[in-house]
């Protein structure tokens, strides 16, 4: 039976083939985690009390991916003022993210964020980010160093090739967090904690049809939702 990987969704002003504005996962992200031997279900970012029970949301679900999206409202972090090329920031979804995140953080519920994910994971936990910096790894494939936790992070080199599409990066990495690996200009590319969690600040799936050392990211976030259960 396939493990029950809970994907929260983000709000799309458009979508092609619907009528209306859209709740989405991404197609590459959700047959990453198909080919991974899981399947992923989209949740609603709701902005209701009742809606935030993730104890009742999430029965039967056996893991929590927080994908990529628009950026973090820097209020969440404490920042005073706005950078202009902060984009895409919905209260709903910053607060529906940040209230999971802390669910699954505290019951020790395997979770992998990925890109956004990372960085509204490493907010909800207290640390901060840069709103935008000067050469932004927007549409770019480049390498990071890994360092430590091969095996959690699912990396089985010191160096990869990775795709990213983000302006925005970890300022002060949260308590609890530890940085894992790093791009060549000091970005943290990667961060766990305990034996559940990671992020990472690219995108796996952009290239993991084609590319076994970045599906091995999903897959290892699989099989550590397999070892929980045994």
């Amino acid at each position: 039976m396939r493990p029950r990987i809970a994907v929260l969704g983000r709000f799309a002003a458009r979508v092609d083939v619907l009528r209306h504005p859209g709740v989405v996962i991404s197609r590459p992200l959700a047959e990453t985690i198909w080919r991974a031997g899981a399947e992923p279900l989209t949740l609603l970012p709701v902005d209701s009390a009742d809606g935030l029970d993730w104890g009742s949301r999430l029965a039967g679900v056996d893991g929590v991916l927080m994908p990529g999206g628009g950026d973090v409202d820097p209020a969440c972090f404490g920042a005073a003022e706005v950078h202009p090329e902060v984009y895409g920031v919905d209260p709903v979804q910053d607060a529906t993210d940040i209230s999971l995140i802390r669910w699954a953080v505290e019951r020790e519920v395997p979770m992998l964020a990925i890109c956004r994910g990372f960085q509204v994971l490493n907010v909800a936990l207290g640390g901060t980010l840069e709103q935008h910096f000067e050469q932004p790894h927007r549409h770019q494939r480049h390498h990071i160093t890994v360092q430590a936790e091969h095996a959690l992070v699912g990396v089985s080199a010191d160096r990869i090739d990775v795709s990213c599409h983000h302006h925005q990066r970890v300022e002060r990495l949260a308590d609890g967090l530890t940085a894992v690996a790093w791009a060549d200009d000091g970005t943290v590319e990667a961060a766990v904690a305990g034996p559940s969690l990671v992020a990472v600040q690219w995108h796996p799936e952009d290239i993991a049809a084609s590319d076994s050392a970045q599906q091995g990211i999903v897959d290892a976030f699989v099989q550590r939702i397999h070892e929980r259960a045994s």
